[in-house]
């Protein structure tokens, strides 16, 4: 028997089917009755969701990445199509195929890392080299960062999202630090794009089917994450070579990590306070951008109109351009 897929539910159609959960909350609505919002993904895709009348026994039954069985029916509300529950059932990984849910991934790991370790032989700065060179090594953590994903939803959500996001950042770097010469330090730069997000891969469960948010992660986040496995790293390198890592150095490194984000609403700790920092920030940011906005087009059923639905996270519709070229 065929599946419904979250990409083939349809406004008025009845569901019945398995998905997996996440991003769910228990809300009051302005009388303050409780009800409770949620994610339903699966491979194709994800549908919000909202289930009435809900119980803070109701949202403990299940977990933020567990499987459950909805029962429901599908509506459109602002363009966008969502499900309003009736039943949600917790339901055994055992019961269910992975497959249906594994977004799956074009990503060639092997030719990914092959490319960051070419970029970074091109960093003159010794002790640059050799910090990114003893992540590198350690296979424990290549191994995880290669299958880890960038995100849940919005960008790079799928194994070795992370490893392309970083890759596309690097080489982003390597090409916009000569345009600004003698203003931006390009080995500094490329170490940052490298280590802003290596706290994802313990912010994160190793998880290839669908990861959800560690406790650490939770309470965290990953660029404070990223900073201790950056601080601990740097002891290790110490070890190795007998030599003190320069202070300055590791707190510019630090700084870039906690301040990606660009501000302290966006989650960064400190705003960006040098050149690589903002230049940081802004390269993080475009990839992260072309990546969520790509996703919303992919993903959105209207496919052939040159426009997809409301998309209330961005509060905006947007143009497919792609198919200009096929209208000619």
């Amino acid at each position: 028997m065929s599946r419904l897929y979250v990409n083939q539910i349809s406004e008025n159609a009845a569901v019945s089917e398995v998905y997996r959960i996440v991003d769910k909350a228990l809300r009051p609505n302005k009388n303050g009755v409780l009800y409770l919002q949620f994610l339903l993904t699966d491979k194709t895709g994800a549908v919000s969701g909202r289930l009435w009348n809900a119980t803070e026994t109701l949202f403990h039954q299940f977990a933020n990445g567990d499987f459950v069985r909805c029962e429901g029916t599908a509506q459109r509300f602002q363009g966008n199509i969502q499900v309003i529950a009736k039943k949600l059932v917790k339901v055994d990984p055992s019961e269910v195929s992975l497959e249906d849910f594994s977004r799956g991934t074009s990503v060639d790991v092997p030719e990914l890392l092959k490319k960051l370790r070419e970029i970074a032989r091109e960093i003159k700065t010794p002790q640059l080299y050799d910090l990114i060179d003893c992540f590198l090594a350690d296979e424990a953590f290549v191994a995880r960062f290669s299958r880890a994903y960038a995100g849940v939803r919005l960008h790079h959500a799928y194994p070795g999202g992370l490893l392309e996001h970083t890759v596309c950042m690097m080489e982003i770097a390597r090409r916009i630090a000569p345009m600004y010469e003698g203003i931006l330090n390009g080995d500094l730069l490329l170490t940052g794009a490298f280590l802003h997000d290596v706290g994802k891969t313990q912010e994160l469960s190793d998880d290839i089917n669908m990861p959800v948010y560690t406790d650490e992660g939770q309470a965290l986040g990953h660029p404070y994450v990223g900073a201790e496995i950056l601080r601990d790293k740097i002891a290790e390198l110490e070890t190795m070579t007998g030599q003190k890592f320069d202070s300055r150095l590791a707190i510019v490194l630090k700084h870039m990590i906690l301040s990606h984000h660009g501000t302290v609403e966006n989650g960064a700790a400190k705003a960006p306070m040098c050149l690589e920092a903002v230049a940081l920030y802004y390269i993080d940011s475009l990839d992260a951008k072309m990546m969520e906005f790509h996703r919303y087009i992919v993903d959105d059923p209207n496919i052939g109109s040159f426009w997809t639905g409301f998309i209330p996270g961005i509060e905006r519709k947007l143009m497919r351009t792609d198919i200009l070229s096929r209208d000619e």
